[in-house]
């Protein structure tokens, strides 16, 4: 872990959300970045359901990675940036919810490597409902020209 300075840390988080064109497309939004954890939270809309109007596995795996990620982030320098080279994801319930959480939490923090388990949960007027979990690996890329934070 690095030296955690949680203002710091969570304005770069957040400035680099800014720039996701694809969770801006998906109306995701940055609910919540602590040492190790981020939280992204979505609401329902049509557009991003499969054929019998759950949310789409695509749209759950992408927000999973992203949080993820952005999890891994809490535990870099500001100088690396990041790129996920493998996940796996398990659909555990359909998407069906007003809104939608997914959580990312770093398993194993390293100068390299870092590894992240994420989860997302269907929110409705009842308890939160587990819909599916990712196990997420990135690699730490350092001083690559046209990648950064």
């Amino acid at each position: 872990m690095v030296d955690y300075d949680q203002e710091t840390v969570e304005t770069r988080i957040r400035q680099s959300f800014a720039r996701q064109g694809a969770m801006e497309t998906l109306g995701a939004e940055l609910s919540s970045v602590s040492p190790g954890v981020v939280e992204i939270e979505l609401s329902y809309d049509p557009k991003l359901t499969q054929q019998h109007g759950f949310l789409h596995a695509g749209v759950i795996s992408a927000a999973l990675d992203t949080a993820c990620s952005y999890a891994a982030y809490t535990v870099t320098t500001p100088e690396v940036s990041l790129l996920t080279i493998e996940f796996k994801v398990n659909l555990m319930s359909p998407g069906r919810g007003e809104r939608f959480l997914f959580r990312g939490e770093i398993t194993k923090p390293g100068s390299n490597i870092i590894v992240a388990d994420g989860r997302g949960y269907a929110l409705t007027d009842g308890p939160a409902k587990l819909i599916a979990s990712m196990t997420s690996t990135m690699m730490v890329i350092r001083g690559r020209e046209g990648i950064s934070g």
